[in-house]
C-alpha cells in the first residue's frame, strides 16, 4: 500500500495552522493527523452535493473494520 505523505501533518502543526490541514483537505480530500508518529484523526472534506444520513452503530462497525482492513499495511509501518 502506497501512504500518500502529502497528506499527513503533525498533531503540534495541525494546533498551530488548522488552515494548512483543511487546505490539503480540500486538495486531497483528506488529511491525516499524525501525534507521536501515529495516525491520530483523520478530516474529510464533504462534498456539499452528497447527501448525508446518519448511520447505527453496525453500520459504523461495519465501515470501521473495512477501513481497518484496506489500511492494515500501512499501520502495520507507521507502527514500526
Amino acid at each position: 500500500m502506497i501512504v500518500n505523505t502529502q497528506k499527513m501533518v503533525s498533531m503540534t502543526e495541525a494546533n498551530q495552522n488548522f488552515s494548512k490541514v483543511a487546505k490539503i483537505a480540500n486538495a486531497e480530500g483528506s488529511a491525516l493527523v499524525m501525534r507521536n508518529n501515529k495516525p491520530e484523526y483523520i478530516l474529510l472534506k464533504i462534498n456539499n452535493n452528497q447527501n448525508y444520513e446518519q448511520a447505527d452503530d453496525a453500520e459504523l462497525e461495519t465501515v470501521s473494520k473495512k477501513l481497518i482492513q484496506q489500511n492494515m499495511e500501512a499501520y502495520k509501518k507507521l507502527a514500526e
